[in-house]
């Protein structure tokens, strides 16, 4: 029995990633995020490319004192010796509404094809949220959207799902009479779509990318802890309420 894997091998002398040896072809000549490409699309990007996809990411980094941050502080706090734990707990937050919508906008952006209208009036109907609409902070236009979507363009990388997603934008405000800004995660999930990665990896470049920004919340949290107070404050605000029937 064997397993087959091009992916990276190594031996006593070597590393080798995508065919290529990594200390002496990739250290200090690719950026962690050309290196992500590369594995993922087995072809280095092209500056254009790597210019869209590295805004992306860093457009995915951070967003404040969200509950994947808090998730993060708060496991730091209750196991200080397990920065990986603190880490994975804020990743594990990853879902429908933080981070996840990079995935879900494009699998509705496929789903819709060529009948965005269509698409958009059935979830209208059910009362359905659309993925990659509307922000509980940015509420008239979130600062990442138009970025992305000026950069995509200087790039001449603007594709099907860049434009298939400012179709929902405009059927939803038509169908409902009430305009919601196109989301950060939404456009970065669309912009990353055009570029040619999978739906079923897009929540994998939002970790990647939201690692960072835990890693920056925790560098934060060992110089000045909130997780603590946070608990702390949680604690007393809460009310013992019997079980009904008690």
């Amino acid at each position: 029995m064997s397993f087959r894997t091009s992916v990276g091998t190594a031996d006593a002398d070597s590393i080798t990633v995508m065919g290529r040896d990594l200390a002496g072809e990739l250290m200090g000549k690719v950026t962690l995020s050309e290196l992500a490409f590369l594995v993922v699309q087995r072809r280095m990007p092209s500056a254009e490319e790597t210019r869209l996809f590295d805004a992306v990411l860093v457009s995915l980094a951070d967003h404040g004192l969200t509950p994947t941050v808090l998730a993060a502080r708060l496991t730091h706090t209750g196991a200080p010796e397990s920065l990986q734990g603190a880490v994975a707990a804020g990743l594990l937050g990853a879902g429908s509404v933080f981070l996840g919508v990079v995935e879900d906008t494009v699998r509705f952006l496929d789903e819709a094809g060529d009948d965005v209208a269509g698409a958009v009036a059935r979830e209208i109907e059910a009362g359905r949220r659309i993925p990659g609409l509307g922000h509980p902070v940015h509420r008239v236009e979130d600062p990442r959207t138009p970025r992305i979507y000026e950069i995509a363009g200087e790039t001449g990388l603007a594709g099907v799902y860049l434009a298939r997603l400012r179709e929902v934008s405009a059927a939803h405000a038509k169908g409902t009479g009430r305009e919601l800004p196109i989301n950060g995660a939404g456009v970065a999930g669309a912009a990353l779509a055009d570029l040619g990665f999978p739906a079923a990896l897009l929540r994998g470049f939002a970790l990647l990318a939201r690692t960072a920004g835990l890693l920056g919340h925790l560098a934060e949290e060992l110089q000045s802890p909130i997780g603590m107070r946070l608990y702390r404050e949680v604690d007393e605000r809460a009310k013992y309420a019997p079980p009904a029937g008690e």
